[in-house]
C-alpha cells in the first residue's frame, strides 16, 4: 500500500496546534514562540515531511513554475527538449508545468489563458499546427511575463526564439540521397504554414534544384506526417512508374510507416528506394534496416530555452532584444539510406 505523503495537517494534529502556526513555524514567522518552531521543525523532520514548494509559491503570488506548452508529449524530441529545460531550471529553483495543444488552436489557446492566470511566471511554447492567429500569445506579452518559443516558432513576432536549422537538415539529407544514387525523390511534407515544414520543403527543393534534378510535385504527399499517412503515401509511391527511389520525410512517424509498407510490398530498401526521415526518434535504430534521420539536439535546445528564460525573469525590468537560437543538425547515416 502507498505510504501517504505527510502534510502540516498531520503534524498540527500530533502537536494539538492548527495547520496554520505549523506553516509560519516552518517559515520562522516571527510571531510564533521557539519552543512552538523547535517542536514543529523537530516532529517534521521526524516524520520526513515534505513541503509542497508548488502551493507555497503560488501563495505568494510566485509559481518560481514555467508552463511548457508542447503539441504532443508522446514524441521523444518534445519529452528531450523538455528534460533540457529541466535540467536547468530545477537548478535554479523552478518547477515545469507541462500542457498539450494536440495540434489544436483552440486548446492551444485556453491552455495559455488558463497558465497567466494560474501565475506561472513565463511560458515556453511549441505551436500547435492549427494555430495562425497569436493574439493569444500578445496577451502573454502585454503581461510583461517571458514567453519563449521553440522548434515551431512564430515568423512574423518578435520574441525569443531556439530552432533547429531545419533548411539545413532537410538539404543535407536530400543530398546524401543523391550522392547514394537517389534522382527521383519524394517528399513527405507537414502542413507547410508551420515553420519547421516550411523550412523543411525550401530545403529539400533547394537540394533539388542545386544538383540539377527535376522538381515534380507529384512527388510531394502533404500532410504525411504520421505513421498512417506514411503507409498511405507508400502505397501510392508503389504505383508510379517510374519507381521513386528516394524518400525524405519530415518526421520520422511516416518515414517509419514508409519503410513498414515497402518492406510489405516486397520493395527492397535502400536498394529501391532510400528513405531518411526527420527528429531521430529512438526506434530509428531498431526497425529493419535502421532508419537514417536528422538529429535536432533536443536536450541542447531545450538548455537554450530555459537559458533564455532565466535571463528574461533575472532582469524584469529591462527591455529585453529578443534573441533567436539556430542549432545545427545532425545527419545521422543508417542503413535504410545507405547504398554506397
Amino acid at each position: 500500500m502507498k505510504k501517504q505523503k505527510v502534510t502540516i495537517h498531520d503534524i498540527a494534529r500530533e502537536l494539538n496546534t492548527t495547520a496554520s502556526t505549523v506553516s509560519r513555524a516552518l517559515q520562522d514567522h516571527p510571531r510564533i514562540s521557539k519552543s512552538m518552531k523547535d517542536a514543529v521543525l523537530e516532529l517534521a523532520q521526524k516524520l520526513n515531511y515534505q513541503p509542497n514548494s508548488i502551493a507555497s509559491s503560488l501563495r505568494k503570488g510566485r509559481g518560481n513554475t514555467i508552463g511548457i506548452i508542447i503539441p504532443h508529449i508522446n514524441r521523444y524530441f518534445f519529452s528531450s527538449v523538455i528534460r533540457g529545460i529541466e535540467d536547468v531550471a530545477y537548478g535554479a529553483g523552478y518547477n515545469v508545468l507541462i500542457c498539450q495543444s494536440y495540434d489544436s488552436y483552440d486548446r492551444e489557446k485556453a491552455i495559455v489563458e488558463t497558465l497567466i492566470n494560474g501565475k506561472v511566471d513565463g511560458l515556453v511554447v511549441s505551436l500547435a499546427s492549427g494555430t495562425e492567429d497569436l493574439k493569444h500569445f500578445h496577451l502573454v506579452q502585454s503581461k510583461g511575463l517571458p514567453l519563449i518559443f521553440f522548434d515551431r516558432v512564430p515568423v512574423n513576432m518578435e520574441v525569443n526564439k531556439v530552432e533547429i536549422d531545419d533548411f539545413a537538415g532537410a538539404f543535407k539529407a536530400v543530398e546524401h540521397l543523391i550522392s547514394q544514387g537517389c534522382n527521383r525523390i519524394a517528399y513527405f511534407s507537414g502542413p507547410r504554414h508551420v515553420s519547421i515544414y516550411h523550412n523543411r520543403y525550401e530545403g529539400y527543393k533547394a537540394a533539388i534544384l542545386k544538383n540539377n534534378l527535376s522538381f515534380d510535385e507529384s512527388l510531394i504527399f502533404e500532410g504525411a506526417i504520421t505513421r498512417d499517412a506514411g503507409e498511405k503515401a507508400a502505397l501510392e509511391i508503389s504505383k508510379m512508374k517510374p519507381l521513386p527511389d528516394g524518400i525524405f520525410s519530415s518526421g520520422d512517424f511516416s518515414a517509419m510507416g514508409a519503410v513498414l509498407k515497402l518492406k510489405e510490398l516486397g520493395i527492397k530498401i535502400p536498394q529501391q528506394i532510400a528513405v531518411v526521415g526527420f527528429a531521430n526518434e529512438p526506434y530509428g535504430d531498431m526497425i529493419e534496416p535502421g532508419l537514417s534521420s536528422v538529429d535536432q539536439h533536443s536536450i541542447e535546445m531545450g538548455h537554450s530555452v530555459a537559458k533564455l528564460f532565466l535571463e528574461e525573469i533575472a532582469n524584469p525590468q529591462l527591455v529585453i532584444i529578443p534573441k533567436r537560437i539556430i542549432l545545427n543538425p545532425e545527419l545521422l547515416i543508417r542503413n535504410s539510406s545507405k547504398r554506397n
